[in-house]
């Protein structure tokens, strides 16, 4: 199962979309091309180690994410362990924590995820309006190549879980939607981070952090 898109011309960095069945995959294939970036939509794990950077992406809910991407899950660990910019999207973002309480059932355990930050996805519980859906501003929390020249901005988000880290520092940037929560998180490393908003949706600000992503993506 493999595609690959139409690349820009003169491209800043080879960028591979994680295609397991999930996710908005043209539509963050045409933000990463207006960013620069040679894009290829695939499953396949020699493409993974080829490229520039990896983007994982998600709709949908999680158990369903986290067994969908079952038959390439050790090699996106690797992904992460070669120091390889690994970019979660949404739901590829709460992917990227350790579990989640979504999809939990009696009697079962939270779900378990990738486990690259370490934390879990909880729902929102404080009366507001589920799912948070439409713009809301990114208040950067601390230095990050993903986040140069966005604090202030407003992205577009459509979720019902938000992440949870267990250290405060794998928080780069937080919105208010009647409590704070992280809208972008990193690793400790700096290579595996995420948004939970939809940045191919954010215009400008979606397109300024896309780019920011390819420029990682080339200077790695």
């Amino acid at each position: 199962m493999s595609s690959v898109s139409s690349a820009a011309d003169q491209s800043l960095a080879s960028v591979v979309v994680v295609d397991y069945g999930l996710g908005n995959l043209r539509s963050v294939t045409r933000g990463l091309e207006r960013a620069g970036a040679d894009v290829t939509i695939t499953d396949d794990p020699d493409a993974f180690a080829e490229a520039d950077g990896v983007v994982l992406p998600g709709v949908g809910a999680f158990r369903e994410g986290v067994e969908n991407a079952a038959p390439i899950r050790d090699h996106l660990l690797e992904v992460a362990e070669r120091d390889q910019p690994l970019f979660g999207i949404c739901l590829g973002m709460q992917m990227l924590l350790t579990s989640s309480e979504e999809g939990e059932t009696d009697g079962e355990s939270a779900v378990e995820g990738l486990d690259l930050v370490p934390g879990t996805n909880v729902r929102f519980s404080d009366g507001q309006k589920v799912p948070h859906m439409g713009w809301n501003e990114l208040d950067v929390q601390r230095d990050h190549p993903l986040v140069e020249g966005v604090d202030g901005q407003y992205a577009y988000f459509v979720h019902s879980y938000y992440a949870v880290p267990d250290d405060e520092f794998a928080t780069v940037a937080s919105t208010d939607y009647e409590c704070e929560f992280p809208s972008i998180v990193a690793d400790d490393a700096g290579n595996v981070f995420g948004t939970q908003f939809h940045p191919e949706k954010s215009g400008e600000t979606g397109l300024q952090i896309l780019r920011n992503f390819v420029e990682i993506c080339a200077d790695a």
